[in-house]
C-alpha cells in the first residue's frame, strides 16, 4: 500500500514539475490528428486498402507501422522479408492470410522511382537558437 502511494505521489510530483517547467505543455501539442498523419493514412499509419486491418493486426503486433511503411518492395521482396522474420524473428506462419498481406503490401508499398521516401513537406521553417 505504501509503495502504491509513493508511486502515485511521484507521478503527481512529476506532473506538477512538468507544468511548472512548461506551463503551455498541453496547449503546444494540441495538434489535429489529421495534421500529424501522413497523407492517405489513418491512425494506424497504413494507407486504406483491401486487407489493411489484416496487415495492421499481423505487423504491428511486433513492431511499429513505420517499420513497414518506410520500406518499398515488390511482392517477392515482401515475401522475402516475411521469410526472414519467420526464420530469425519468430514470426508465426501467416497461413492463408499471407497472400492477402502480400497483395496489400505490394500494392500500397511497392517500389517507387523517387527513392526510399517522398521528400518532406515543410510548412514552416524556424531558426534554431544558440
Amino acid at each position: 500500500m505504501i509503495t502504491a502511494l509513493i508511486v502515485v505521489f511521484t507521478m503527481v510530483l512529476g506532473f506538477v514539475g512538468l507544468l511548472i517547467y512548461d506551463p503551455n505543455f498541453f496547449e503546444e501539442r494540441n495538434t489535429e490528428l489529421s495534421e500529424i498523419l501522413a497523407e492517405g493514412t489513418d491512425e494506424t499509419g497504413f494507407v486504406e486498402g483491401d486487407f489493411k486491418m489484416l496487415v495492421v493486426a499481423n505487423c504491428t503486433a511486433c513492431h511499429s507501422a513505420k517499420l513497414v511503411t518506410q520500406n518499398r518492395a515488390s511482392k517477392e521482396g515482401w515475401k522475402n522479408m516475411i521469410r526472414w522474420m519467420q526464420e530469425t524473428q519468430n514470426l508465426w506462419d501467416l497461413g492463408e492470410n499471407e497472400e492477402k498481406i502480400l497483395q496489400y503490401l505490394s500494392t500500397h508499398y511497392a517500389p517507387q522511382d523517387q527513392g526510399r521516401r517522398v521528400g518532406l513537406k515543410v510548412e514552416k521553417w524556424y531558426q534554431l537558437e544558440d
